[in-house]
């Protein structure tokens, strides 16, 4: 299976096709609301507005796994991260990424770039980019922030 053969359930529960996406650089991000990270939704939506007409595109998923950061329904977190943060990107369903209720988008996508930093995500706002193909090039730390990945996607797009 490829990152294209996934489904995902977006914030109002609708299953989305990440077929749609194909063709996309795409950066996969795990957030929380109440993280010391949080504030990188400020950088995100900057590489938003900068990339996405040339066919970027983030996708957002919350996760409540780390020391319950991402609390409150889908609806709630929607509701703070457009009004305190305005962001514009696809946020989807809150999920968790690592055990055995693991998302499969994420089962995949530690699979294809788990070597770097492990197989389990460590905490919220780690960072996978893929490429127009679909394939998983690289794997960011939290502390990697989103401006720090500017060349990097310049490069794929």
């Amino acid at each position: 299976m490829g990152i294209y053969d996934y489904k995902v359930r977006d914030g109002k529960g609708q299953d989305v096709a990440l077929s749609d996406y194909k063709g996309k650089v795409l950066l996969i991000v795990n957030t929380a609301t109440g993280c010391g990270f949080t504030p990188q939704y400020d950088g995100l939506q900057h590489l938003y507005e900068k990339f996405a007409d040339r066919g970027f595109e983030i996708l957002d998923f919350p996760c409540n796994q780390f020391a319950g950061q991402a609390p409150g329904t889908d609806e709630e977190i929607a509701s703070f991260c457009t009004g305190r943060f305005g962001i514009t990107f696809p946020q989807f369903h809150k999920i968790n990424v690592n055990g055995d209720k693991a998302e499969p988008l994420y089962t995949f996508l530690k699979s294809q770039a788990g070597g770097v930093m492990g197989s389990n995500i460590k905490w919220n706002f780690t960072k996978f980019l893929v490429d127009r193909s679909g394939n998983v090039v690289a794997r960011y730390a939290p502390t990697k922030t989103p401006q720090a990945l500017e060349s990097e996607i310049e490069k794929l797009l």
